[in-house]
């Protein structure tokens, strides 16, 4: 079942990233194609970190933290492009996804995050 859960979550990243680009690409006339594929593989990036922690934490508070740790170097990267208020917005953004790919993942697969194997002696 860990197997389905990484898939799970590694596409709903996706699907995430495929969201939040478009929803920073509308307001601009056109966005360089390194920053949307930088964007949609950031997004992937964080689904796939939530399907392979371990973590033995809420699994909804489990997505909001790694949502904001894997938001980080995006956040910084906008920051010295766009300003403060894009950094945030990045942040915030990021722990969103976090959540809603936790939330759904819980609802489809009815699996939380794994918790870890103990040591075979």
């Amino acid at each position: 079942m860990r197997g389905l859960r990484l898939l799970v979550t590694t596409l709903l990243g996706f699907v995430f990233g495929i969201v939040c680009w478009l929803l920073a690409s509308s307001g601009q006339p056109e966005m360089p194609a390194a920053m949307s594929w930088s964007i949609i593989l950031s997004r992937a990036l964080l689904g796939f970190v939530i399907g392979i922690s371990a973590w033995k934490i809420n699994y909804m508070i489990h997505g909001i933290i790694l949502g904001f740790i894997v938001s980080i170097p995006m956040a910084f990267g906008s920051l010295a492009m766009q300003g403060v208020k894009i950094f945030l917005a990045t942040l915030i953004m990021g722990m969103i996804y976090g959540f809603l790919i936790e939330l759904i993942t819980y609802l489809v697969i009815k699996e939380k995050q794994a918790a870890p194997e103990s040591p075979t002696p």
